[in-house]
């Protein structure tokens, strides 16, 4: 795989779903720099054809993938699989196996929060941002 030059900073997602893609596509859009890892191929239809990024069929969960994915040299780390089991465990691995600062990762179960607690990652929460927008909604 070829990387993009040394001195460019780049994103990577794992999971190409939905929300995977449409922060790829959004970013790539954005002129920023991309890779995609999902163990799906067909995953990556999702991607715009305009989609400027490089992809990496594989499991994020072993750590030759995340290496050809060259995580050492990412800057952000974005992890929206469908599976807040695998989220976490390549969550934590890119903050403390590859010392990454910018970690965000999806939470599906907010009772699960406390697995992330030392890791220093960002989380999202899709119930509790639909029930915030729903609310807002309501208000209007």
């Amino acid at each position: 795989m070829k990387l993009f030059s040394s001195e460019k900073e780049y994103t990577l997602i794992i999971g190409s779903g939905r929300l995977g893609a449409s922060l790829a596509n959004d970013l790539s859009e954005q002129g920023g720099n991309v890779i995609v890892v999902d163990k799906d191929k067909s995953s990556f239809r999702k991607l715009s054809p305009s989609f400027g990024g490089l992809t990496v069929i594989g499991d994020a969960t072993n750590l030759n993938v995340l290496n050809e994915a060259q995580i050492k040299k990412a800057k952000t780390v974005i992890v929206v699989t469908n599976d807040d089991n695998v989220n976490i465990m390549i969550s934590q691995m890119a903050s403390k196996l590859f010392d990454k600062q910018k970690v965000i990762s999806r939470l599906y179960d907010p009772d699960r929060k406390s697995v992330y607690e030392g890791f220093h990652i960002d989380l999202i929460y899709p119930a509790i941002l639909s029930v915030n927008e729903i609310n807002r909604l309501l208000q209007a």
